[in-house]
Formats: C-alpha cells, structure tokens, sequence
C-alpha cells in the first residue's frame, strides 16, 4: 500500500483510508472487526470515523463505532493513523452538538474513552456551525491540540469559501489550520472540482473524499426495476432516504450503464475503476472506501496498483462532465 503525505503536514497516511459508519448497525461487530482485520491485510492504516456514528443510527447508537474501533485497536494504537470527528448530535441537549469550545472540548474527551487512545491523529468537525464564531471554534481546536489530545484538524462537508476564511481567520489568529476536508466526491457528485479542490491544492490541503462509490450504485450492483436492496446504503434506517435523493435518479441509472460499458470494455471491476478515477485527480490524498463485509474490499483494495488508461479516464470524464455542473450544497 502506498503512503501519502495528508496536505502539506508531515503526516503519512495511506493512499486507501477505511471508513467505518457501519460499524454498529449495518454491520454488527464480529463483521465490523472481519473488514478491519481485512483492511490492515490490505495496508490500509488511516482510519474514519465519527463520533456519531454508526450511520442511521441515531442518537441513541453515537459512539456505537468508536467503541468497537477501540477494542479492536487494543494493543496496536500506534500501528494506525486514527481519524475521527464532532459536530452531530451526540445526546439530546443542545450544547451537544456544533463547533462550540463546550461541545468540541469534550467531544475530544468522549472519543478518548471510547476509542481507548490518549491522541486522536486527525481531529475534523463534521459540518458547519453558522451559529458559532469560527474564531471560538479554531481557538478550542488549538486549545486540545496544545493539550496533546488532537495532533491535526479538519474539516468535513464545508464549501470552499468557508474553508478559505477559516484559514484567514487562523493565520490572524496564529492558531492550527485546518489540515484536511473531506467532500463527497464522485463520478456521479463532481462539483468540488469547480473551487474547493483547486483551493485544496493551491493551499495544500489534503483531501480524503468519501462516498467514492456513490452509496453503492457505483457498483453497478443496484436497478431502478428491482428496488434498493436490503441492507444497502440505500434502505438502511435514518439514511436511507437522503442516499435515494443523492443518487436514486434516472438520470445517474443511465450514466451507471455508459459506465458499466467502460468496465467492460477496458476488462475492469467497476468498483475498482470508480475508485481508481477519484485516485486519478491530483488533489485527492486518500478516499474513504467503506464495506459491510470483509470480502467487498477486494476490488477497492486493487484500485491503488492498477492506474487507469488515459483514454479510460478521459471517457469517464466525458460521460460525466454534466455532474459537474449544480448546487454543490445538494
């Protein structure tokens, strides 16, 4: 497995990082444990999670997903570059979620205890909160990095222009800037390529997209006639719905199958192709590739050692250039 610097940090991760919001619900923890064991086979040794995952899950499961990352990471903390994130909602109160020095301080504290570490490598916020300055929320950054809890920071789902300012603010300040983004990026979701991945590259800021598979349908696995199929992405519990309004369209069905002739044609996988095109662009640094069984990792895994054709990836380009194009906050 190849190793990358995350940005301009000194920072090595992994060209493949595991995403883990199923752990805890789609997949129950002796699966959860299978596809980690599967992945560090792989080479894989950076990490994602949240600490309001498993997806779907609701308040009730949050931290459901660290916890099963921490015991399985006993005994072998430092053979792995740990991500993880706040911003959700973790309980019912209102100061339990957003970027606020309250919330963010010991959000830091509770993914300690349930991921059974002293340091967390990359610290992000999840979303962002317009109901908090960002000076509040870059100085309580700074404050539990200065503490030894959080080594770097990012953030997640942030549209360029606030992730501009934000590294405005903490030059002024002279605080830590955010090191990472990590955008939903896709054959099917390529509006980030308009600001927020030139902005990355010019400020060298490292990329860890997620949703490379588009929920799945990327798989080519799925049909409009036959449904979503159980246990997918797709169906699963307060999650379901907003993977059908990003990808369950006719329109990306159609795109699948031109897609799907590629693969075809080229003699390839099309997870490993639809992976290989995200590793393609030269400001990602590593992609969340995410599994409900071990065996699913197979083909993502091989995406790293097998670069596309120019000519494969300039006909993807082609037959997708129109999700190019629309409201990046979709």
């Amino acid at each position: 497995m190849e190793h990358v610097r995350l940005g301009k940090t000194g920072l090595w991760v992994s060209r493949l990082c595991l995403g883990t919001m199923t752990f805890g619900l789609q997949s129950d923890e002796s699966t959860s444990v299978a596809i980690l064991n599967r992945a560090a086979e792989g080479g894989i040794t950076f990490l994602d999670t949240a600490d309001v995952y498993p997806l779907g899950g609701g308040v009730e499961y949050a931290g459901r997903t660290e916890e099963i990352i921490g015991r399985w990471m006993r005994g072998k903390r430092d053979q792995f570059i740990v991500a993880t994130k706040c911003f959700g909602a973790t309980g019912n109160q209102r100061w339990q979620q957003g970027a606020s020095r309250k919330h963010i301080i010991e959000a830091v504290d509770a993914s300690l205890e349930r991921l059974q570490t002293d340091y967390i490598d990359l610290y992000q916020l999840h979303g962002f909160d317009p109901h908090t300055p960002i000076d509040e929320t870059l100085r309580a950054l700074e404050d539990v990095i200065r503490s030894g809890k959080v080594r770097y920071i990012g953030v997640s789902n942030w549209l360029a222009f606030r992730l501009a300012r934000a590294i405005g603010r903490s030059e002024v300040l002279g605080v830590a800037r955010f090191d990472s983004v990590q955008p939903r990026y896709n054959l099917l979701f390529r509006e980030f390529e308009r600001e927020l991945l030139p902005l990355c590259q010019e400020e060298g800021i490292g990329v860890i997209p997620y949703n490379p598979l588009a929920g799945g349908l990327l798989t080519g696995k799925h049909s409009p006639e036959d449904g979503p199929m159980e246990g997918s992405r797709f169906t699963i519990q307060n999650a379901g719905a907003l993977y059908r309004q990003r990808y369950w369209h006719d329109r990306e069905f159609e795109t699948v199958e031109d897609i799907r002739l590629v693969a075809d044609e080229a003699g390839l996988p099309m997870t490993q192709m639809a992976i290989a095109w995200v590793l393609a662009n030269p400001a990602i640094t590593a992609p969340i590739i995410g599994a409900s069984r071990p065996e699913q990792l197979h083909d993502s895994l091989s995406a790293v050692n097998q670069p596309l054709s120019v000519d494969v990836k300039q006909r993807l380009d082609d037959i997708t250039e129109e999700y190019r194009r629309g409201d990046a906050t979709r």
